[in-house]
């Protein structure tokens, strides 16, 4: 017999197993024996009130065995002779357009012009310790993308592009945690994801597809003529090597701009999309625990707490959104710029977010009046704008990539800080006022979004947190247009831009979904 409960609990009850078994059989008045099974499906932590409860929904099989956790089965066919399509960008839109090609009957030749998760730590490991960036390897660029060196948070509201389940077990069937099936809000760490992107990689190369790691493209085999392109039939290398396939995903994320800078180029049609910019915030996790939980510690049970938040604030006339993004609960600030003389600021977190800092984006929407400066640019106006202010921030550092800093109330109140808070940010800070950093369109609506916060969350606006810069690479300031139903450029067939950088995507999950559904469209037409 399977019954279903739904329990509401202390921390203490619904997070240990053995105590949340006893709870569960306990509430249907079952003997316990080893023939009963009590599986979670979800839970969830509501931290609303004084008293932090958390939610459970599961079954539990008596006198009968639980079907089989995950129904995905890694791909079992052969498609080295099959037809080819090829995938530029080993991220998660990337990686499982490729699986479900091989599922489909076609051959993926994956291109990433980064190296594979071994090489990478090198890459890693030098911006960190020496600033050195290398352009075509690092936190955004390499095998798994951005997403790999990220806190792995695998939560979407995206649910209408895809089947958020089928990508969950995907990725426990390659190795991460059977927890992200339960949790809300699941995540798998930057210490796991690296086994678990080597894993898709494996499965991709023992059904017959292709992996290429330093490998570029540099230019599109187009028909048509040059002012009207019309069809994608292949890409070219750096090493000038062509290759042809029936159909080209685009998966490049939201850092490629040399992608953008090509399509322009070949006059494909790219368009310009609203995006976010601003800075990171840093407290100690346990002033964020305190804020969350209502309590002096988060005790024995309670994972490192997150928060979301958001104002409206005005600036010159014109209502700008300020919020959080990507918070990292238990994490680290990490150097994510593309190219040398740049500074970008990300966040991640371990699998057990175990860090003593907490941090987040926190950033301000791009209006339009910004982008007259660079008019000029056309739809890659916000890509300039990114670049300008990732080049300022560099140079008001020392030209490396120490990054500028302030502590929260000194920024709110126009003051240097004397001295700065220790922090997760390896190649270290540097106090400047980060109102000569960001323009007046990012500093005037932080500063009004943080004060809004204060009210919100006692003791966010402190100097006990500090503004670290500059967080510019939320989204793409630019979307590559496609047909609705069948996801192929609105202009060139064969070509499915896709993912995060395509304007399509935002987060893993998403973007795996979208890799997915562009895979199945481009068989649907050219298989």
């Amino acid at each position: 017999m399977i019954h279903q409960i739904s329990l509401t609990l202390p921390p203490e009850l619904a997070l240990d197993e053995q105590a949340f078994r006893e709870q569960a059989l306990g509430h249907l008045a079952i003997p316990d024996n080893s023939d009963v099974v009590v599986r979670k499906r979800r839970q969830s932590i509501d931290a609303r009130n004084r008293q932090v409860r958390v939610k459970v929904d599961a079954d539990v099989f008596s006198g009968e065995a639980p079907p089989p956790l995950i129904q995905y089965q890694k791909p079992q066919t052969d498609v080295s002779r099959a037809p080819q399509a090829i995938i530029v960008g080993a991220g998660p839109a990337g990686l499982f357009a490729a699986l479900r090609l091989i599922e489909l009957g076609i051959k993926p030749i994956v291109l990433e012009r980064g190296s594979d998760v071994r090489a990478r730590r090198r890459d890693l490991a030098a911006i960190n310790k020496d600033h050195i960036v290398n352009p075509e390897s690092n936190y955004c660029f390499g095998e798994g993308g951005a997403g790999t060196y990220s806190d792995g948070k695998l939560y979407t509201r995206a649910t209408k592009r895809g089947d958020v389940r089928r990508i969950l077990e995907i990725f426990v069937a390659h190795g991460a945690t059977e927890q992200i099936l339960v949790d809300a809000h699941p995540h798998i760490g930057t210490n796991k994801l690296p086994g678990v992107v080597t894993d898709l990689r494996e499965s991709i190369l023992q059904a017959g597809g292709e992996v290429r790691f330093d490998t570029k493209v540099t230019d599109l085999i187009l028909a048509g003529n040059s002012l009207h392109p019309t069809e994608l039939k292949g890409v070219v290398l750096a090493n000038g090597e062509s290759i042809m396939g029936i159909g080209v995903i685009l998966a490049t994320g939201h850092s490629a701009r040399d992608i953008f800078y090509l399509l322009q180029h070949r006059n494909i049609h790219i368009e310009a999309k609203p995006f976010a910019m601003g800075v990171r915030i840093e407290h100690q996790q346990s002033l964020i625990d305190q804020f969350q939980y209502h309590q002096p510690t988060k005790g024995d049970y309670l994972p490192a707490a997150s928060y979301s938040l958001i104002a409206q604030t005005r600036f010159k006339g014109v209502e700008r959104g300020v919020f959080s993004f990507c918070m990292c609960p238990g994490g680290f600030i990490v150097p994510a710029a593309t190219a040398p003389g740049e500074l970008v600021v990300n966040g991640m977190s371990p699998s057990r977010r175990d860090s003593q800092f907490a941090n987040s984006g926190l950033v301000v929407a791009i209006a339009d009046e910004d982008l007259l400066p660079y008019a000029d640019e056309g739809a890659l106006a916000g890509l300039a704008l990114q670049q300008d202010l990732e080049r300022w921030a560099c140079k008001m550092g020392d030209g490396r990539q120490t990054a500028p800093a302030q502590r929260i109330a000194d920024f709110v109140d126009g003051r240097l800080s004397n001295q700065l808070l220790p922090t997760s940010y390896q190649p270290g800070l540097a106090s400047v006022d980060m109102s000569e950093v960001l323009p007046d369109h990012i500093a005037q609506p932080l500063r009004q979004g943080l004060r809004d916060f204060g009210r919100k969350m006692q003791g966010y606006l402190s100097n006990e947190g500090q503004v670290i810069g500059v967080e510019s690479r939320t989204s793409s300031p630019v979307r590559i247009p496609r047909n609705r139903e069948t996801c192929e450029h609105e202009q060139v067939s064969r070509l499915f831009p896709c993912g995060e950088g395509a304007g399509y995507a935002g987060g893993i999950v998403s973007a795996a979904m979208d890799g997915e559904r562009c895979a199945e469209e481009l068989v649907k037409l050219y298989k």
